[in-house]
């Protein structure tokens, strides 16, 4: 009897115990920090390290699709009507964004490169190839035309000279030479009085097989939260942007695989080439991609929004005060002039008015907003869509006959998007981590849980030491011979 009672003492003092601990564990979250640390550690740009081989060469793979927006009715257009058009693409092409002349301090708190970006055309995840037709607003006119509209004699001289030439408001070009550039009469023609002028024009001209200038990035060997973000460009130290240009949306595709554990209440500051300027992102909702658990982030309204929303983006009202609405931003400053307007695709989150002006805009936010799913853990980029749209701002010009009775509007010429899964090797790894996690994280419950079985199993002896005693005492009998 007195060994099985102090089995019994025993037995509940251990289910104290675990119990004690478990929620003390709880409380403190001593492994969910543990582990952070652990990642913490591996989150360095560094010879040898995870992180430093995605960032140098990106496993997964990066496409950029292009879509257009074909004009059917250019002629109403020019008679006052609405312009018209249907979206065609996508125009695949995949992206290959490794890091070169990597060049670390003396003290591996930074380290240098450049970016180059190289396209290549894939055909069979394309709606044709590249040299199907696309007629669409003839954008350097519209620029020539913008830029010396004030000017009487100069704007006679090349209203003669377009009419000569037969060139007007819309042009059709092939895909490959919108993209990539072709020799425009124009253009060429000014030269004779700008010989700086390219008289070669592309959306994404020159932008193919080179890169956007030296980086420098702090390694996060000092301070894990300064992983990967941008020191300068050009030599420029004013920027204070994570990774490098096109955002660390696509993160995976230029720049760092990681943005050390995140938060839902964090706000990732990116920098984009295309707009100028620096956006954000906020948590949107929970995600799984391939299984791991991560956290949604999108760019807000904001972003977009007008002067009186938002008034930091009162640089994009050219000329001052002049604010074309919330959902478009014009960017013809950082555009050589061209006045160029940049939007999500199909106007999506911008004003009613823009999607009315234009006939076959249909908005649609699984299809047309701008995400970046990240593991909270580790910081991995799961899956990341930019998706931006380029417009032209139109309007009647009285120099020009060529601008006919044009409405003024914002026109859609094509809108991109640059996306990229994280592969199937990385995201096994990346399931290891996570199920290590869980286990870790799941450590502090599992003792409650042993402590509260042991807790019932002590109440349980506890009752049946005492049950037996009373049953044998009710058996004997009242009076002894």
């Amino acid at each position: 009897m007195p060994l099985k009672s102090c089995c019994v003492y025993i037995t509940g003092l251990f289910s104290l115990l675990f119990l004690i601990l478990g929620i003390s564990l709880v409380l403190s979250s001593v492994f969910p920090h543990f582990l952070e640390s652990v990642v913490e550690k591996e989150v360095v740009l560094k010879n040898g390290t995870e992180a430093f081989k995605a960032w140098e060469n990106p496993p997964a793979p990066i496409y950029m699709q292009f879509y257009f927006f074909n004009v059917t009715n250019p002629m109403e257009v020019l008679d006052g009507d609405r312009p018209a058009v249907v979206e065609v693409g996508p125009y695949t092409y995949r992206e290959y964004r490794p890091m070169e002349q990597v060049n670390f301090d003396s003290n591996g708190t930074k380290v240098g490169a450049v970016n180059p970006k190289t396209y290549i055309f894939q055909r069979n995840m394309s709606r044709g190839p590249e040299s199907e037709l696309i007629r669409t607003v003839n954008i350097p006119a519209v620029s020539v035309m913008d830029k010396f509209k004030d000017d009487f004699i100069v704007a006679n001289l090349i209203a003669s000279y377009m009419r000569s030439t037969g060139t007007g408001l819309f042009t059709t070009h092939t895909v490959g030479e919108l993209l990539w550039g072709y020799e425009d009469s124009l253009l060429k023609a000014l030269r004779n009085f700008e010989p700086d002028l390219d008289d070669v024009f592309g959306l994404f001209y020159k932008t193919n097989a080179s890169n956007d200038g030296s980086y420098v990035f702090f390694t996060g060997q000092g301070n894990y939260k300064d992983f990967a973000r941008v020191d300068t460009w050009k030599g420029d130290s004013s920027l204070n942007w994570w990774t490098t240009d096109e955002c660390n949306m696509i993160n995976g595709t230029n720049g760092a695989s990681f943005h050390p554990v995140v938060t839902k209440d964090e706000t990732l500051y990116m920098f984009s080439s295309d707009l100028c300027r620096s956006i954000y992102a906020v948590f949107e909702k929970d995600v799984s991609v391939k299984g791991i658990p991560g956290y949604r982030f999108s760019p807000p309204s904001e972003v977009f929004a007008n002067l009186t929303v938002n008034p930091a983006n009162a640089g994009y009202c050219v000329p001052a005060g002049n604010c074309l609405g919330s959902g478009v931003l014009n960017v013809s400053v950082c555009k050589q002039g061209a006045p160029i307007i940049m939007s999500s695709p199909h106007f999506y989150l911008a004003d009613e008015k823009f999607v009315e002006d234009v006939f076959g805009m249909r908005p649609r936010k699984e299809l047309h907003e701008t995400v970046i799913d990240i593991n909270p853990l580790t910081g991995v980029v799961l899956q990341a869509a930019k998706r931006l749209q380029v417009n032209v701002h139109v309007e009647k010009l009285a120099s020009f006959s060529q601008t006919g009775n044009v409405r003024t509007v914002v026109f859609p010429v094509l809108y991109l998007n640059e996306s990229v899964v994280i592969d199937d090797t990385s995201s096994l790894k990346l399931k290891t981590v996570v199920t290590q996690q869980n286990v870790v994280d799941n450590i502090p419950f599992m003792l409650v849980g042993v402590g509260v079985i042991l807790g019932l199993i002590f109440m349980f002896l506890m009752c049946r030491q005492k049950i037996p005693e009373s049953t044998e005492a009710e058996r004997q009998p009242l009076l002894s011979s």
